[in-house]
């Protein structure tokens, strides 16, 4: 309740049609909370997801298979017109990828990264 009693709220009117849970014993509401589906509202939200498991999961193929297509297209041969992330659109948050213009760049940036973490 402490992370989002609306998306609660909405997820016990939507799957048990129960629209004041505060009428509920605390241990049944807590039952029914932890049986809502994986893509619920509150489940989202605890878990730190922008968008639903299986949304987030979705758009995360497709820009799998939306790179696999451009790097065999002759723009990904030039390493030009990159497909825009679904993701990232979605969520907001570009810190997932990065992309480098050669082996040298990855390799260099590979090697200031791991520089004194190999004991």
């Amino acid at each position: 309740m402490a992370a989002d009693e609306d998306a609660l709220i909405c997820d016990f009117a939507e799957t048990y049609h129960i629209y004041d849970y505060r009428r509920l014993p605390p241990l049944y509401a807590a039952t029914l909370a932890a049986g809502l589906r994986e893509d619920s509202r509150i489940r989202t939200v605890m878990g730190g997801l922008p968008v639903s498991l299986p949304l987030f999961l979705q758009l995360a193929e497709t820009d799998a298979l939306n790179l696999i297509k451009w790097l065999n297209s002759s723009d990904g041969a030039e390493g030009k017109n990159r497909p825009k992330s679904l993701l990232q659109m979605f969520t907001g948050d570009d810190s997932a990828v990065e992309g480098f213009d050669s082996g040298e760049d990855f390799m260099a940036e590979w090697k200031r990264r791991t520089e004194g973490h190999n004991a």
